[in-house]
């Protein structure tokens, strides 16, 4: 059987979202749970699952797991949520100034 790689998102005891990945997710949880992963989750006990999406090489989790932590908390309550219209529409540019100059004709 390949070897799985996780991305996960977490929702912690203060509202707050953190962002990992690893190869055992289960095991990952219990080590935030317990406390073990010291850091950010182990002052925000309890820690709970609120979305993980498998890769098959490791490069593509940690690939996603950095790009999903530079998202505000809109885009990953959107992904949290399944919510993948309001995900590319959050992604869209924001930027009125390169909204109006772009050109979709220019290569």
């Amino acid at each position: 059987m390949p070897k799985t790689y996780w991305v996960y998102i977490l929702k912690c005891s203060d509202g707050s979202y953190y962002t990992g990945s690893t190869s055992d997710i289960w095991k990952r949880l219990s080590e935030h749970q317990s406390g073990l992963v010291k850091g950010y989750t182990s002052k925000r006990l309890p820690v709970e699952l609120v979305f993980s999406e498998f890769f098959n090489k490791v490069y593509y989790a940690i690939s996603a797991e950095r790009k999903i932590k530079a998202w505000t908390r809109a885009k990953k309550e959107a992904l949290i949520n399944g919510d993948f219209d309001l995900l590319h529409e959050l992604s869209e540019c924001q930027d009125e100034i390169h909204y109006n100059n772009f050109d979709i004709n220019q290569t």
